[in-house]
């Protein structure tokens, strides 16, 4: 639309890239694809924003969402409860693994990692640790944007303008294997390592300052690293042995992403909270939780107890509708049964693209993958800051996205090709994107 930027404000954009040219608009969606103003259709390699795994145009949650509204369209949970957030959070507390029975519903996810961080802070006080206040998290490793948050996030692009940040952000390293400074012949080596830098971050803190490791099951941010073999088990010792929770931040991985309802369950470690939000409604409301164990529920439970925090819009009746009808959406159609039946097939197309001289590395696992690009295949060579300019900013998210595939071309790590397609995805969609993503690398070599 060509009023677009006269007073809309749109987010992580570079608002002076559309003074010439006019904003892509989108106005309708339907299974895996989505139409802009002009009736173009896109294949939605990214789910949104990682959020409609069930896909778009699900017009009974869209009624969900109307019949609520006609209901109760809203009353807070301070204080008092309503049917639907008690059918939710009874809901998520029996798929979530171990003891992982209270939710603490917010309206996303930046919200629920701070809700998680808080309750790190307050339960160790109340515990009788008080010192206890520490993150550690891992480089280049997104978290969120509100302060809180920010600051657990390992990206320093995205932080300078806000600094001075919320103290007690520790950085440690991640689980990029294509990358690996040290043991990069051996995989379980190499998890092995990055988990003992978590204990020795812990150490050099001082045990009695850190209160919690915020972890994503694969980290976004850098293109999709999945965690080496060993590298959770080992670091759920580590919590244990220093006393400190081990926060797994799914506010992505969540919802059959990778295969299962939550990824702490695909990689069989037992988190002390969980943070949650897009899948958990499809995007067709706004909704995230914090998921925390009965241990940490249990200083507040003193007559007098209160964790002394809540937003306006958590637990709206309007998204715990929308996201009851979203999780029958997915008993019904078994869309974690269907991640789990075709994420090789997914695997197998992407790494098709293995024979261009610009992919260096395909990796993820569920429907979340990440392709890096590189200079040189032999050497891993990447690109430099400018370079890479022109190849993301300059010609490939743009020529992806006119060739009919919505994606994200990122290069907060080093450059990178994100996918993560609703759930729904099929072959017919695998091919779809290998097919454009072949074509707009091939050029893009071309004209470096």
């Amino acid at each position: 639309m060509a009023n677009a930027t006269d007073h809309l404000w749109m987010h992580f954009t570079r608002m002076a890239s559309y003074s010439d040219g006019e904003v892509p608009t989108i106005v309708r969606g339907e299974g895996a694809y989505v139409w802009d103003s002009r009736g173009r259709r896109y294949l939605d390699g990214l789910a949104g924003l990682f959020v409609v795994n069930a896909g778009h145009g699900r017009t009974e949650l869209a009624e969900a969402a109307a019949k609520q509204a006609g209901e109760l369209a809203y009353f807070p949970l301070w204080s008092y409860a309503h049917p639907k957030a008690v059918e939710l959070a009874e809901k998520i507390a029996s798929l979530a693994p171990g003891d992982l029975n209270r939710i603490f519903f917010t309206t996303g996810g930046s919200e629920a990692v701070e809700a998680a961080w808080k309750l790190a802070r307050a339960y160790f006080k109340r515990t009788g640790q008080p010192n206890k206040h520490k993150v550690v998290s891992r480089y280049i490793a997104y978290h969120g944007t509100s302060m809180g948050a920010l600051s657990i996030t390992g990206l320093p692009g995205i932080k300078s303008d806000f600094e001075p940040l919320v103290p007690g952000g520790i950085k440690v390293p991640n689980t990029n294997f294509y990358r690996a400074p040290e043991h990069g012949d051996s995989p379980e080596a190499f998890g092995r390592w990055a988990a003992e830098e978590i204990g020795r971050a812990i150490e050099r803190e001082g045990p009695d300052t850190v209160a919690a490791v915020f972890l994503e099951p694969v980290q976004n941010s850098g293109g999709c690293f999945p965690p080496p073999p060993g590298y959770f088990e080992r670091v759920r010792e580590i919590c244990d042995a220093y006393d400190v929770l081990l926060v797994s931040d799914e506010v992505i991985c969540s919802w059959g992403r990778l295969g299962e309802y939550f990824g702490a369950t695909r990689y069989g470690y037992q988190p002390d909270i969980i943070t949650t939000a897009k899948g958990l409604t499809s995007g067709y409301a706004p909704l995230g939780a914090m998921i925390a164990s009965e241990r940490l529920m249990e200083p507040f439970l003193t007559e007098t107890g209160m964790f002394a925090h809540g937003v306006t819009f958590g637990g709206h009746p309007v998204s715990c509708a929308v996201a009851l009808a979203n999780l029958e959406v997915f008993a019904r159609e078994d869309l974690v049964g269907h991640v789990r039946a075709n994420e090789d097939a997914f695997r197998s197309t992407l790494e098709k693209l293995n024979d261009l001289p610009i992919v260096g590395d395909v990796r993820g696992d569920g429907y979340f993958y990440g392709i890096e690009l590189v200079k040189d295949k032999t050497t891993k060579e990447t690109f430099d800051e400018a370079e890479s300019e022109r190849l993301l900013r300059g010609f490939l998210s743009s020529a992806l996205f006119q060739a009919g595939l919505y994606c994200r071309a990122d290069d907060r790590g080093d450059p990178v090709v994100q996918l993560a397609p609703p759930l729904i995805a099929e072959q017919q969609q695998f091919d779809e994107i290998e097919q454009i993503l072949r074509a707009v690398l091939t050029e893009a070599w071309a004209r470096l």
